[in-house]
């Protein structure tokens, strides 16, 4: 057995491994099998302070942030009634403690007074009237792309998501071109009798909300842990060496899998 390679501190004259005393740590990362970054280790230990923001998760995996105002006492997994504009919502904790600090820092969330409130941990009350609200959304996407068709609109409604207050429905939907769809909106607010909020999402995010079985035989990386999606070009395939099949290549969504990316810097 002998030092790395590439390292200046190779075995010693009589025969035992000087090592380059960094714990495997060395710049070409060779010197341990199974490299480990402590990523906690610059953070201070906890006091009686805690972070008073939590990450809550809502439908399909979408999560934002709120302040604990109140002093709850919270856990991940608590169903929580947090405050959203005009209205309540109700979500379920995902995050908490200065993880939470580092989400912040990495989507670019400011600690600041934008950061709403959560209201209470969630009731039996809540929850029912929640589960009650939720049983509207199949029924309602099903009608939306009814009038959508009769409208003659050039988009794909994907999801429906209810406000836990019922006063609001957002629709998700996809399309390759800008859509007009005030009448859409007229139409939706006067069959359901709530507000109506359109939002745009890119086939990979459509992939990830439906979710499903990749060629891999598991779960779709965008709908159990891929959060960020990142430029996939036709090059990393070539690079790799692979056959440019747009059929082995293209993932549910149609675009190029998001894994070339993920070997191609080795």
């Amino acid at each position: 057995m002998s030092g790395c390679s590439t390292c200046s501190t190779l075995t010693a004259a009589d025969g035992s491994i000087k090592g380059c005393k960094s714990n495997g740590g060395c710049s070409t990362g060779g010197c341990n099998k199974l490299n480990t970054f402590d990523w906690l280790s610059n953070m201070e230990a906890p006091g009686k302070y805690q972070f008073d923001i939590f990450e809550v998760r809502f439908k399909n995996g979408r999560k934002d942030f709120f302040r604990n105002s109140n002093d709850l006492e919270i856990y991940p997994g608590d169903p929580v009634v947090v405050n959203v504009p005009n209205g309540h919502h109700v979500g379920y904790v995902s995050l908490q403690g200065e993880l939470v600090r580092l989400q912040m820092q990495k989507k670019k969330v400011n600690n600041d007074d934008e950061i709403r409130s959560i209201y209470r941990v969630a009731s039996q009350k809540d929850l029912e009237k929640f589960e009650s609200v939720q049983k509207r959304e199949n029924p309602t996407m099903y009608r939306s792309r009814e009038i959508i068709n009769e409208l003659k609109l050039e988009m794909k409604l994907t999801d429906v998501e209810y406000q836990a207050d019922n006063s609001k429905a957002t629709f998700y939907y996809s399309a390759d071109e800008r859509v007009d769809f005030r009448e859409l909106i007229k139409r939706l607010a006067g069959e359901f009798k709530i507000r109506v909020e359109m939002r745009q999402i890119s086939l990979r995010q459509e992939a990830g909300r439906l979710g499903g079985i990749g060629s891999c035989g598991r779960e779709l990386c965008c709908s159990t842990w891929l959060s960020e999606f990142k430029n996939v070009s036709t090059s990393a395939a070539r690079y790799q060496n692979l056959s440019l099949n747009p059929s082995k290549l293209s993932g549910q969504c149609g675009r190029l899998k998001c894994c070339l990316n993920y070997e191609l810097e080795t």
